[in-house]
């Protein structure tokens, strides 16, 4: 499955686009925000392509994997997941030399738009550290509000404190199960 938008290729992932995924996770830059999840090999990344590709089996719709159009270079992924059957998890990871213009937003944007076709009735959420202002930006454009603020258990980091954006207000059992 192909998604365009004006400035990227979205598309479902396939076992080919691990090489190019791992180019990303394994880069520290990526993941200054929480720099415990960069993948030190390609097998961590080859799990999470796993992954992927398995939501897209189950559900038909998860994280894509973003192409520049013109070269067809993986710069990114991210899209909606479904989890626990609960709530739609709103992710998004771009190469550090792509950052800071505007690909993570016209990707949600998408992302919201496809989950909201599939299963409307479940919340779309974004989670993310406090420190990581860029994504809590791009949260915010998307029209996601911040809806808990708190200690990120089983961070390695016991200072860390978790945000949880939201397209509407969450019951007390939806937080319950994001925060797992």
């Amino acid at each position: 499955m192909l998604t365009e938008t004006k400035r990227l290729l979205l598309e479902r992932p396939c076992t080919e686009d691990a090489d190019g995924l791992h180019q990303i996770c394994s880069d520290p830059r990526v993941w200054r925000h929480f720099p415990s999840l960069r993948h030190a090999d390609l097998e961590q990344t080859q799990m999470m392509l796993d992954q992927f590709i398995a939501v897209w089996d189950r559900d038909g719709l998860g994280p894509w994997v973003v192409k520049n159009p013109s070269d067809q270079r993986i710069i990114g992924y991210g899209g909606c997941s479904a989890k626990q059957d609960m709530f739609w998890n709103l992710g998004y990871r771009f190469a550090f030399d792509t950052q800071g213009q505007g690909f993570a937003t016209e990707l949600a944007r998408e992302a919201i738009m496809a989950a909201k076709l599939r299963r409307a009735e479940l919340p779309i959420v974004a989670y993310l550290l406090e420190h990581n202002a860029a994504s809590a930006r791009v949260a915010e454009k998307v029209g996601l509000t911040l809806a808990h603020r708190g200690i990120d258990a089983g961070n390695p980091d016991p200072a860390a404190i978790r945000l949880v954006y939201a397209d509407r207000e969450l019951t007390a059992e939806e937080l319950a199960h994001i925060m797992l």
